[in-house]
Order: structure tokens, then C-alpha cells, then sequence
């Protein structure tokens, strides 16, 4: 969890990789991870991954000793690949002063931008097909909602998801425009009287 504390972080890693920890003994911790992961290496010369969703939410403490934690030999030996995925407040906190040296221990920074219309009428293409039912939506449902989708695919699927519950009430046998305006259309509100 993103927000956890150093306290936090060890029990949640020690949960994940079978390891009993007492975050009164951060050494102890520490080494008994590290061990864990060298023995995992040694076995199977593959190395664990921890990926960590909204990582621009973790403390300062906690992406520092992740830092210390991940290799031996001065750097030289990785024992756990880390994936930080979050938002451009991640990137921008990478810059602050006390995370400088894991910012520059990240090999590879993928940095995503809005999806094109194209790219979410595709998705929602491919959705369609593997649900069993590619002609669900009317080809103008599917490019209203990518027009209305602002880039970002969680928003599509969400809006796609209400469409499809609204329809699977009403048991209509395909999803159409009409049916967008009346799940999404604003309600019109009377105008508030000013009084006199």
C-alpha cells in the first residue's frame, strides 16, 4: 500500500514474501528480506518484481529504503526489479532532493500520454469482440464514447460498464446513442428564483 509507513511497509513485505518481521528490528528485517531474495536468485536465477500502484502516494522513507533494500555489493547485484507506476506527480517528486539517488538508479521510465481516439475505439473493438459480441454498441455508440472518454481508458470502461447495465435492465439487444443521452444526459434543473 502506498501509503503505508516504514512500520507498515516491512510487515507488508514480510506478509508478501514469507517472511516474519517485527518492524521494532528494522536491521533484522532488512537482512532477512535481503537473505530471502539472494536465496530466491540462487534457486531459480530469476528475481522477484514488486510493483507499486500510486507510488507518487509513498513517504519519502519508504522509497529511500526500498533504494537500499533492492541491491548488494555496492549496487552491483539487483535483488528485486520494482516497478513504480503512478502520475506526474511521481516523476516530479523523484526530482526532490532527498530521493535524487533513487531517481537516478531507475533504468527505464515509460511515460504514458492520453490515448488517441484511435487507440480507445480499438480497445473497445477488442473488448466487445472477446466479450462474444462484437456489434453490442452501434459504431456511433462506440465513437461517442471515445470522444467522451478524455483519453483515458478507465474512464471508457466505466462509461461502457453503465451503458451496459443500463441496457441489460431495459434487455435491449444493442447499446445506442439514445441510450448515452439518457445514462449520461444532464438533468435539467429549474433555475433557483432570486428573492426580491
Amino acid at each position: 500500500h502506498p501509503q503505508s509507513q516504514l512500520g507498515d511497509f516491512y510487515r507488508e513485505m514480510g506478509d508478501i514474501f514469507g517472511v516474519t518481521l517485527a518492524p521494532s528490528n528494522r536491521w533484522g528485517g532488512f537482512k532477512a528480506l535481503r537473505e530471502r531474495w539472494l536465496t530466491h536468485l540462487d534457486s531459480c536465477r530469476q528475481r522477484p518484481i514488486l510493483i507499486i500502484d500510486e507510488a507518487q502516494e509513498m513517504g519519502p522513507q519508504v522509497l529511500s529504503e526500498l533504494r537500499l533494500m533492492a541491491s548488494a555489493r555496492f549496487d552491483s547485484l539487483p535483488l528485486l526489479g520494482i516497478i513504480l507506476a503512478g502520475d506526474a506527480r511521481l516523476l516530479e517528486r523523484l526530482r526532490g532532493e532527498d530521493l535524487i539517488p533513487l531517481g537516478s538508479r531507475i533504468r527505464c521510465r515509460y511515460v504514458t500520454e492520453y490515448a488517441s481516439r484511435e487507440e480507445l475505439g480499438s480497445f473497445l473493438g477488442h473488448l466487445l469482440t472477446e466479450a462474444g459480441n462484437p456489434s453490442l454498441m452501434t459504431p456511433g455508440l462506440c465513437n461517442t464514447l471515445c470522444d467522451h472518454a478524455a483519453g483515458n481508458y478507465r474512464i471508457l470502461t466505466s462509461m461502457a460498464a453503465e451503458l451496459l447495465s443500463a441496457g441489460a435492465r431495459r434487455n435491449l439487444p444493442q447499446l445506442d446513442e439514445k441510450l448515452y443521452l439518457e445514462v449520461f444526459a444532464t438533468p435539467n434543473l429549474p433555475t433557483p428564483r432570486r428573492k426580491r
